[in-house]
């Protein structure tokens, strides 16, 4: 009868021993997925007053368009609240606040202010289409 509790003991404390090596190496997972993650993050850089952003439009997704950009602007911010709000004026001075998720730093390489000139067509570049 002895050997009986005795081996029932044993076997509880494999089954436990089983159980914590699994947990343990759960754990070591989860802590090896959270680095590869933390580690492939962007670093932001905080939104401070005076910087140019650009604004998302989500209104694109309803209407998608090949070659618009899903981004307008530039705004100049405003003020920057807690917990991520962000006031926001456009070129008109209409002044509105957004999430700080939905700005990106403008960094001034396209300015839509600018003038554009039209490409001219070249009547001898152009091919006649014999081959």
């Amino acid at each position: 009868m002895d050997l009986q509790k005795s081996g029932q003991n044993r076997l509880g404390q494999l089954t436990e021993l089983e159980e914590l090596r699994a947990y343990a190496n759960s754990s070591i997972c989860k802590d090896r997925t959270k680095k590869y993650h933390d580690s492939r993050l962007k670093k932001l850089r905080k939104i401070q007053e005076r910087d140019k952003v650009l604004l998302y439009n989500s209104h694109l997704r309803l209407f998608p368009g090949k070659l618009k950009s899903r981004w307008t602007g530039p705004y100049q911010v405003v003020r920057v609240y807690p917990y991520g709000a962000v006031d926001i004026i456009d070129k008109d001075g209409s002044e509105f606040k957004v999430n700080s998720h939905s700005l990106k730093l403008y960094e001034g390489i396209f300015d839509h202010d600018e003038e554009t000139l039209p490409l001219e067509s070249d009547a001898h570049s152009v091919s006649s289409g014999s081959a």
